[in-house]
């Protein structure tokens, strides 16, 4: 019987839609993938016995100083029959294809529904052979833990132990699954572990110099506490899940291991409180300037004066003027930029951000330059004390440290620069394995934000009638409230998936695709999860997605739309857009957000088309430029510092000052 079909149509389309250099890799790996398909029905022939027996002879010769890349055919081979074999699941041409090119230090761009997670288990099984380690990095806990279930059988039939880290685990447990082949886990537990080895490693390297502790204690190896000992191998292999999200997204935000504080530092507690009750009382253009695009708050002479003029507790008494001015702007800034249900939640009374891009919550997560602190002091909840930092890296410096590094991903391309210049891999887009029947519906432009949500509202009630299943996309936690109560309104029953929602994303994002199913959705909108689509609503046209605002990344557009069409399932998408949108303000100032608004009030009932289609594109590339300059800047600060502290002796992740 045989299984795969012709890759001459394959190289065709592929090469129809991506660049000369990329459709050429493509067809260089297309005589391995024929290769693969060559063995396949020699592997099927074997029993779950020798299938180990197999993987074990090709661990040896990799061992032995065999290249992984001349083992790859038979290695891919055998991952697909064990595949088959225990979770009934066999590798598509496209996904082998996806395979090659993440082994050959490539970010893969495969569409939603193409089956990245089952992609990933090729180069995850070749590089762990090589006995050193290899790491999939995830975007959250039970992403993780639910793919390394998923997929353990797979590599179990093969010989490979797999482990999974979670927040809760204790060292001597991510001890273990750092020791397995292959481990999964967050980007984020990776690298808080690579920070506790470091401080320990120092630690330890410090006690060696210390002559009477040796006295009293000995260097027996025996008495060394298993504690006392790193937890992770060295960074040989990294796969990135979500790689947009993870290595562009998160890049620079640094994680950060705190030291203890300072008496000085409690008693900013009650600076933060302080000024978050008097920021109300300063008027812009008045008492202080605001530089929307630095985004900074500066006092002026009245401003300061007020400032002086305010009444203070008597523990600030000790509090230089300097710093009291800094405490007021840093609240003044709150105030404006940082919304509830938008930036952050309050949960189990703690300040937990919202990421912006998945909308999902950054667990661990802080603001620096004490906006976390003031935002406390803000919603009067516990304020933690802005510590001084024992050790700190960012998402970017760690990944960079691995010798190989790949990674996949539903959007990419349009970031394959920033991802060449600052990784250096290739962005490589893998066609689907059926022809893509989604199609765009025309963009509607309104004036006034709430005749866009009467808009919405309207086609939800039409398309709903039908039978057809919604999935509707908002940009913050707060909007998705909005239009969850006017549904409720009109009596349209929906299901809810915001940050809220976190333990239950996954039910209801496989849910989202049956009969009349109607779900309003952060632009986390279940990412991972696949949404299945009954025959009964493939009939009727498949599932129908409203982006309600256009995105400060187009990435995070093309995800949201990504939801439907899966598979070669037929699919629809509409994008809603009004001249009240937060993107035109982002992109232009308030000033221009102001004339726009202004401009549709007076025209409430005109039809806006492809000017101001025109106008929104544009406002999302610059927001997407503005972008890519801060974290190229970032990232040059980052390399001048790590630069002088090694000149001086100093280790740049333990060393760095606050």
């Amino acid at each position: 019987m045989k299984f795969h079909r012709s890759y001459s149509s394959i190289g065709r389309f592929i090469r129809s839609f991506i660049p000369f250099t990329v459709s050429g890799d493509i067809a260089r790996w297309s005589i391995i993938l024929d290769r693969i398909n060559q063995l396949e029905n020699q592997q099927m022939k074997l029993s779950d016995h020798e299938l180990r027996k197999a993987s074990l002879s090709l661990r040896y010769r990799i061992r032995s100083g065999e290249t992984s890349w001349n083992v790859l055919p038979e290695a891919y081979s055998l991952v697909r029959e064990a595949a088959r074999r225990t979770i009934k699941m066999r590798h598509f041409d496209v996904q082998i294809l996806g395979g090659i090119a993440m082994f050959k230090r490539s970010i893969v761009e495969m569409q939603t529904g193409e089956g990245k997670t089952l992609t990933a288990t090729l180069p995850m099984y070749l590089n762990a052979l090589a006995g050193k380690g290899a790491l999939l990095a995830t975007v959250n806990d039970y992403l993780a833990n639910r793919d390394a279930e998923l997929m353990k059988p797979v590599y179990n039939i093969l010989g490979l132990k797999v482990g999974v880290i979670q927040t809760e685990m204790q060292p001597d447990q991510r001890r273990i699954a750092y020791n397995c082949d292959i481990t999964y886990g967050t980007a984020k537990e990776f690298g808080f572990d690579f920070l506790r080895d470091r401080l320990l490693l120092r630690k330890i390297k410090e006690g060696e110099h210390d002559f009477i502790s040796a006295m009293l204690h000995g260097n027996n190896s025996n008495n060394k506490n298993n504690n006392e000992e790193p937890v992770q191998r060295n960074q040989f292999f990294a796969l990135v899940d979500e790689a947009d999200s993870i290595l562009i997204d998160e890049a620079s935000t640094p994680l950060v291991i705190s030291a203890l504080p300072t008496e000085e530092q409690k008693r900013d507690a009650e600076c933060y409180k302080w000024s978050a009750k008097s920021a109300n009382e300063f008027i812009d253009e008045i008492d202080y300037k605001f530089d929307h695009e630095k985004k900074t708050i500066i006092l002026t002479a009245k401003g300061r004066a007020k400032v002086r003029a305010l009444k203070k507790p008597d523990s600030m008494d000790s509090v230089g003027l300097f710093n009291i001015y800094e405490f007021i702007q840093r609240a003044i800034k709150v105030e404006r930029e940082y919304r509830r249900d938008e930036h952050y939640v309050i949960r189990d009374g703690k300040i937990v951000i919202v990421d912006e891009f998945t909308g999902r919550l950054g667990e661990g997560r802080k603001w620096r330059d004490g906006i976390h602190q003031a935002i406390e002091a803000r919603e009067n909840v516990d304020i933690t004390i802005a510590t001084g930092q024992a050790a700190r890296i960012t998402v970017q410096d760690y990944f960079l440290r691995f010798d190989n590094l790949a990674g996949m991903t539903g959007t990419a391309v349009v970031s394959r620069k920033e991802i060449s210049k600052i990784y250096r891999c290739k962005v490589i887009p893998v066609p689907t394995n059926r022809p893509p029947k989604r199609v765009m519906l025309p963009t509607q432009i309104y004036a006034t934000e709430s005749a866009k949500w009467q808009g919405i509202i309207r086609e939800i009630i039409e398309l709903n009638a039908t039978g057809r299943p919604v999935l509707i996309g908002t940009r913050t936690i707060d909007k998705s409230l909005i239009l969850a109560k006017a549904l409720e309104e009109v009596g349209i029953k929906h299901q809810i998936l915001n940050a809220y929602h976190i333990e239950t994303e996954a039910e209801i994002v496989a849910k989202a695709g049956e009969e009349r199913k109607v779900t309003v959705s952060t632009n986390m909108a279940g990412r991972g999860t696949d949404i299945k689509i009954p025959e009964k609503i493939v009939a009727l046209g498949g599932l129908h997605v409203i982006c309600t605002e256009m995105h400060e990344s187009a990435r995070i557009d093309r995800q949201l739309i990504g939801r439907c069409g899966r598979q070669g399932d037929p699919g629809t998408y509409r994008q809603y857009l009004s001249l009240e949108d937060h993107l035109i303000e982002k992109a232009y100032g308030p000033k221009t957000a102001k004339k726009y608004k202004k401009y549709g009030k007076k025209n409430p009932q005109k039809k806006y088309g492809k000017k101001f289609l025109i106008l929104f594109q544009k406002a999302q590339r610059k927001v997407e430029k503005s972008s890519f300059r801060n974290r190229k800047i970032m990232l040059y600060y980052e390399k001048e510092r790590k630069k002088i502290q090694r000149s001086m002796g100093q280790d740049p992740y333990l060393d760095t000052p606050d």
